[in-house]
């Protein structure tokens, strides 16, 4: 999976298309990914231990690593790789040239 934690990202199919967010979540064995702020659903929670809050709870839903793209610079884009001269390998947004963290 190309996507990393702490990427920007904008949601490009699905109810909250067009709206960015930080990965906060990655889980490379399902395909998916959990945004922060998209895809929240409310959770009905009953308190387990003292300090736990009881009641209707906001939660980040997964969504599907193939319906977002990452933000470089404003833009959308794919992501490749490129092998530097010292061997290392960086991955870099197509469209703009960018070198990703």
């Amino acid at each position: 999976m190309k996507l990393k934690k702490g990427d920007r990202v904008v949601v490009l199919k699905g109810k909250d298309r067009g709206k960015e967010g930080v990965i906060a979540r990655v889980m490379p064995k399902d395909g998916m990914i959990i945004v922060d702020g998209v895809n929240v659903a409310k959770k009905h929670q009953k308190s387990t231990r003292a300090t736990m809050q009881a009641g209707i709870i906001d939660k980040d839903m997964p969504i599907d690593a193939s319906n977002v793209a990452i933000l470089s610079q404003g833009k959308r884009s794919r992501i490749g790789y490129r092998v530097e001269a010292d061997g290392s390998k960086v991955r870099i947004a197509t469209a703009t040239g960018e070198v990703l963290p």
